[in-house]
């Protein structure tokens, strides 16, 4: 008996996307989602097909995603920003949060939901993982997003 092997090259011309980005660190939130958008459109998503909403800060991610993703509109999410450390813990409170909430949102709906959250030591850190040529974590979590909608496309 073979095994069945599910895996997919990345294609997006099937598939709605909604982008939750944090305003709070703009400049980063910016340039991830330049980076998700032109991985998404060179998957073929049609740029119809993709719907990005701005939200004050980390906190509002998952609220936002989560009506999205209960719309059934869309088929996956991403969620982007930059959680950066600042002198106390609360950095590590919010971050936490978001992804727990994420984790639950996709649980309770089905829905994939990329993490395109930065969590970084530093500014210096967030701009180097959102960078504009390479290493831009936004264009990496539509890739993910992407990759798992056509494995999941598949298995039903």
């Amino acid at each position: 008996m073979a095994v069945k092997i599910i895996e997919a090259k990345p294609e997006g011309a099937k598939f709605k996307i909604a982008i939750v980005v944090s305003r709070f660190n703009d400049l980063i939130g910016q340039q991830l989602l330049k980076g998700a958008l032109q991985t998404l459109t060179a998957c073929g998503v049609k740029e119809e097909h993709i719907e990005a909403a701005w939200v004050p800060g980390a906190w509002e991610i998952p609220v936002v995603a989560s009506k999205y993703a209960k719309s059934e509109n869309f088929s996956g999410i991403i969620t982007l920003g930059a959680v950066i450390q600042g002198e106390t813990s609360h950095h590590e409170y919010i971050a936490n949060e978001v992804a727990a909430s994420l984790g639950r949102i996709t649980s309770e709906t089905g829905i994939p939901i990329a993490f395109g959250l930065l969590t970084t030591a530093s500014l210096d850190q967030a701009l180097a993982r959102a960078g504009e040529t390479s290493d831009n974590k936004g264009a990496e979590a539509a890739l993910h997003l992407l990759e798992t909608l056509t494995v999941l496309h598949q298995i039903r």
